[in-house]
């Protein structure tokens, strides 16, 4: 089990967070799990597709970011190559935690910013500092907060996007067939996609109603998202190949 805490000015004021990017620090993953809200940045650098939830019946967003568990292409010597960076990869090692009032009731629960002190990005020596020498935040936890937050946020208007996508049709299985510059051959699976075809037939009416619930555009984005096999592809050939 996790070492998981509630944020505390006094217990951690000595901790500190390293941020590099480095597969040693927990960043060599193939994928992480976005939100609609969070597409626009996403589809400029990652492929978006979709995958079964274990906790629903529904489906998470994903960008992708490797065809291998644990591998992550755009990890290098120099950090994470690409223009943005997810936010939940951003926000490791702090979490969203809820906690009970006095009442303890569902009502009475409010959020509270966690971390996970088995990451290997604690330290008392290097990184960015949670609390300030002579007391109060440090502007790195404040934008911690605000990052959990968002993702709070983006989770919540995004929790019906799966089950429209499913009650109209809009989501199948895919089968990415991926042939490397060495001539070596794989085949990526277990994921959906938006189905073109499905969406293309959807009516002026259901298209609207998409659109009020902010759904249409990160549709459109998932699917425009999908030219970035190509590069990841590019990618994975270039290792190989050193």
């Amino acid at each position: 089990m996790k070492n998981i805490e509630v944020v505390n000015n006094v217990k951690h004021k000595n901790i500190r967070v390293i941020t590099r990017k480095d597969k040693a620090l927990g960043d060599g993953v193939m994928m992480t799990n976005t939100f609609p809200l969070e597409f626009r940045f996403i589809q400029a650098h990652y492929p978006i597709l979709f995958q079964k939830s274990h906790e629903s019946d529904g489906y998470n967003a994903v960008a992708l970011f490797g065809f291998e568990e644990g591998e992550n292409l755009f990890l290098s010597e120099r950090g994470w190559e690409a223009g943005y960076v997810p936010l939940m990869i951003q926000r490791h090692p702090f979490l969203i935690g809820f906690q009970r009032g006095p009442a303890g009731s569902e009502s009475d629960t409010t959020r509270v910013m966690n971390i996970n002190m088995d990451s290997p990005r604690i330290s008392e020596i290097e990184g960015e500092r949670l609390f300030l020498e002579q007391g109060g935040n440090s502007e790195y936890l404040d934008y911690m907060a605000s990052v959990l937050e968002t993702i709070h946020l983006w989770n919540e208007q995004g929790k019906g996007f799966s089950q429209v996508l499913l009650e109209h049709n809009l989501l199948e299985p895919v089968t990415f067939d991926i042939t490397l510059t060495t001539g070596r051959q794989a085949q990526l699976l277990g994921f959906h996609t938006i189905n073109e075809d499905a969406l293309g037939k959807l009516s002026g009416d259901v298209l609207g109603k998409l659109n009020e619930m902010g759904y249409l555009m990160p549709i459109y984005m998932a699917v425009a998202s999908l030219s970035h096999v190509n590069k990841l592809i590019k990618l994975k050939s270039q290792l190989e190949a050193n």
